[in-house]
């Protein structure tokens, strides 16, 4: 890892916001970096080693932070989003049972006896992706409150669910992990919300804001590396101690001035860096080599716009639906823990991959259709 490399990873991380900036376009920023990665990396110039520990640890931290900052977007504090949570459970229980029949019909097509994993990928949804859309796209009333409520619970369910798909024989042990990160996450937000009731937050804040400190930005840092190290050890995905972090500090209430340096940290460098890294490290040749998955991959990204299609007999329409759908740290993490364990077949963690991408171009498409109708616009919010 030199500083070179870093020059590279930060100079071609610029593609994606160069994709990102024409609105008519409708491309997540990821798309760019991830591009970028495959350009510089193993399937192209070879400028970026995916493989160098020190930039692996640095990816890991990024892809930490990153679902932190998903998690404190969902308005835990909401009392609105709370009355929504039965609409938002009742439809991921929709996607639930269309993900179970399509992910096994999928496994038994292609042989792979991975039908647990295509269910949880099927099944999932991307906080990280959509609540960002959401907001960009000013979208109000009961409706938003409510698809906000089935992509966090989707994505939170997937997040638990994932260890114990990718890999039964040792479904115990990420049981027993994941339900510790819980714990600690459930511990963190009555010790966070005594500090905020009895006032040591505010002052610390003063201390901090008069002095210079950042005493706000290191503890968050400090609490995240350490429940990230107890999933490392447990052997959960650092996903899961983000993303839990996240919700127990958007349940107390998060500081505007921490969110504003945690998402310069995060979009500024580290998130970046993660992308284009994953980018790097994905095989495009093993995809070649492997032709069938490719068909994987695309029918992945089919079914999951299928079975998120579902929703629509509940009421939500197919437009919003079909946001519902976008992935990204699940497919991610299945084909990180995957390759690290050598559970996938070759080319199946790019295939993964793939099937995220097609969800998230279709993502795209939607939320300008979402868009241009307003659907849930301030004359429905009632």
């Amino acid at each position: 890892m030199t500083f070179q490399t870093l020059a590279v990873i930060s100079v071609v991380a610029m593609l994606g916001p160069l994709l990102a900036t024409p609105p008519r376009w409708n491309i997540p920023v990821v798309i760019g970096q991830l591009v970028a990665g495959i350009l510089v990396g193993r399937a192209g110039l070879g400028l970026v080693d995916s493989t160098d520990p020190t930039l692996t640890l640095l990816a890991d931290v990024g892809f930490a932070l990153m679902m932190f900052v998903a998690g404190t977007h969902v308005p835990m504090r909401s009392t609105a989003i709370r009355a929504a949570l039965a609409t938002g459970l009742s439809r991921a229980a929709v996607v639930v049972i269309s993900a179970a029949g399509l992910g096994i019909a999928i496994a038994l097509f292609f042989g792979t006896q991975h039908a647990p994993l295509y269910i949880v990928l099927l099944a999932s949804s991307s906080a990280a992706l959509v609540l960002p859309i959401l907001g960009s796209l000013r979208l109000r009333g009961r409706g938003a409150l409510e698809l906000t409520a089935q992509v966090a619970i989707a994505d939170i369910a997937a997040i638990v669910a994932l260890p114990l798909a990718i890999d039964p024989p040792n479904a115990g042990r990420a049981a027993l992990g994941a339900g510790l990160i819980a714990l600690l996450a459930v511990a963190l937000y009555f010790v966070l919300n005594h500090l905020e009731q009895s006032g040591a937050r505010s002052r610390l804040h003063r201390l901090s804001e008069r002095r210079k400190f950042a005493l706000e930005l290191r503890l968050q840092l400090a609490i995240l590396f350490a429940l990230s190290a107890v999933a490392e050890f447990a052997h959960v995905s650092v996903m899961l101690a983000g993303f839990s972090f996240g919700l127990a500090v958007a349940a107390v209430g998060e500081p505007r001035r921490l969110a504003r340096q945690l998402f310069a940290l995060a979009d500024g460098f580290l998130g970046p860096l993660f992308f284009v890294w994953l980018g790097a490290s994905l095989s495009i040749a093993e995809l070649w080599a492997n032709p069938q998955m490719i068909l994987l991959g695309l029918v992945l990204g089919a079914a999951t716009l299928l079975t998120h299609a579902t929703t629509r007999v509940l009421g939500l329409p197919i437009s919003l639906g079909l946001l519902s759908a976008a992935q990204l740290g699940i497919p991610i993490a299945a084909a990180t823990i995957g390759t690290q364990l050598g559970l996938l077949l070759p080319g199946e963690a790019a295939a993964l991959i793939l099937g995220a991408l097609v969800t998230i171009a279709v993502t795209a498409l939607a939320s300008g259709r979402v868009a241009a109708q307003e659907t849930f616009g301030p004359q429905s919010a009632s």
